[in-house]
């Protein structure tokens, strides 16, 4: 199995939407952030909980551009889903979307997320077993040396 493309389809709540009846937009990053969870926990044995309450490893996120396309209304039937676009040493660049039953991308989002830990804040490299199991896709990015990383080492 891949790890690379990610994807999860779900309905949208009522709890997600605005006065309007359509998707307020930080709930799109509340639901990729769940799908983010997921991944993990296919991802790695132990999982998001623990990568992060056991290892003490973080995964803040140092970058994030969205781009809002179309209307979600609740009870909307969407996918939601991570792509991995760039492994690097410490750091991961995904790519974000929601996208309707009709196959229209509602919303896509870039980001980037460094690895850390959660004792010193300081960024390290991605945990041997999560490159792992990103293979055979971690060879086909490029594991280059992580410039966005240089700025946030004190994350």
């Amino acid at each position: 199995m891949t790890h690379s493309l990610f994807q999860r389809t779900r309905r949208i709540r009522f709890s997600e939407c605005d006065p309007a009846g359509i998707v307020f937009y930080p709930q799109y990053f509340v639901m990729f952030n769940d799908l983010m969870e997921a991944w993990v926990d296919e991802l790695v044995t132990d999982g998001f909980r623990g990568l992060i309450i056991e290892r003490r490893v973080g995964m803040p996120t140092v970058r994030l551009e969205a781009d809002f396309r179309a209307i979600s209304r609740m009870g909307d039937l969407v996918t939601l889903e991570l792509e991995v676009e760039r492994l690097g040493n410490k750091s991961l660049n995904l790519a974000w979307r929601c996208v309707g039953e009709d196959g229209e991308l509602r919303m896509g989002a870039q980001q980037t997320i460094v690895f850390t830990s959660l004792d010193t804040h300081r960024a390290i490299a991605v945990p041997d077993d999560f490159r792992q199991a990103l293979m055979p896709d971690a060879v086909q990015m490029a594991a280059q040396s992580d410039a966005s990383t240089s700025a946030v080492s004190t994350l």
